[in-house]
């Protein structure tokens, strides 16, 4: 089946609300056939299609890696290319799907962790807000899995810069790495951040869980042995 044949079989199925019917599904095709309708999903204003792919996509590309890892590199660095300004893209929804992929795959982890962080360094910085809400949740997804490739790359360093950013939800997610990270040197600024009532969308657990900076500040906090008053 070519590939367009395969994007319009599968665009409605992405759309659905079980992630384990949505995989074995996409499963009947091999890896490489379905990356470009999975990549092109990453673009959806649709948010539930938009993160079925990044779940589906975290697990296609362990598949791949598993299978052929030169191939999975190939398409890491298509996603790599498509956050280059060379592109003429904008690349929504990559580093969410850099995230899932690597904290899904230990190798490509190890490969790939040190340009997911270089995307806040400041030569490969995002500026976007809404790209920086995706990485953001990217370098968490990776947090929760392989903390220590994160701190290793000096993560937190760089992070810290987002601690003072003019975006509630940028704070909110911040915080929430800083968190799982358990780097109690953030504590000082989460603790300003607890009544921020600004709604967060957060994709957890194959869930979207609607909730606030403020929530985000608070949970960090606890993770970090803190109270939140």
């Amino acid at each position: 089946m070519k590939e367009r044949a395969i994007k319009k079989k599968l665009t409605p199925v992405l759309q659905g609300n079980d992630v384990a019917s949505i995989l074995a599904e996409v499963r009947r095709f091999p890896p490489q056939r379905v990356i470009s309708t999975l990549m092109s999903g990453l673009y959806q204003t649709n948010e539930r299609m938009k993160w079925n792919c990044v779940t589906v996509i975290g697990q296609v590309m362990d598949d791949l890696a598993q299978s052929n890892v030169e191939a999975a590199r190939v398409i890491m660095r298509q996603i790599l290319w498509n956050l280059n300004e060379e592109s003429g893209g904008i690349g929504w929804g990559m580093p969410e799907a850099m995230g899932e992929i690597m904290a899904v795959n230990e190798q490509l982890a190890n490969e790939y962790a040190h340009m997911l962080v270089s995307y806040m360094r400041e030569e490969n910085y995002l500026e976007l807000p809404a790209l920086q809400h995706g990485l953001l949740w990217g370098l968490g997804r990776l947090a929760l899995v392989r903390p220590e490739l994160l701190l290793k790359n000096n993560a937190d360093g760089y992070m810290s810069l987002y601690l003072e950013s003019p975006d509630k939800v940028v704070l909110g997610l911040a915080s929430r790495n800083f968190g799982i990270l358990k780097v109690k040197e953030a504590i000082p600024y989460i603790r300003g951040f607890v009544e921020i009532d600004q709604p967060v969308n957060l994709y957890q657990d194959g869930q979207l869980v609607a909730t606030t900076v403020g929530a985000l500040a608070k949970e960090a906090l606890e993770r970090l042995g803190e109270q939140s008053t």
